[in-house]
């Protein structure tokens, strides 16, 4: 575990923020149920649940995952990359001016 993440998780959090959220009684009924099962409490339950679900959406939107011919194609192209054609010399000039 890198060293920043040890040091972050030392520090007592503060829970100042608050989130809201309308639902029938059957919903409010089967998280609390299963926040009974789990032996925690509803907030805890939710929190977590909503917690992991933003992890895996987040994931499911930053991580490429490619199959057969498209990862052999992608691995080509960072190991074998195509030369320069004329318009990536031509934006390359354009970006060394604009550094000057």
């Amino acid at each position: 575990m890198p060293r920043q993440a040890v040091i972050h998780s030392r520090r007592r959090s503060t829970k100042a923020e608050r989130l809201e959220a309308r639902l029938t009684r059957r919903q409010k009924s089967l998280i609390a149920r299963a926040a009974e099962l789990r032996g925690t409490t509803v907030t805890d339950f939710v929190v977590a649940s909503a917690q992991q679900a933003a992890v895996e959406t987040i994931k499911d939107f930053e991580v490429v995952s490619l199959r057969d011919e498209a990862r052999d194609i992608f691995v080509r192209a960072l190991l074998r990359p195509p030369a320069p054609n004329a318009a990536l010399r031509a934006a390359l000039r354009r970006h060394r001016r604009h550094l000057r």
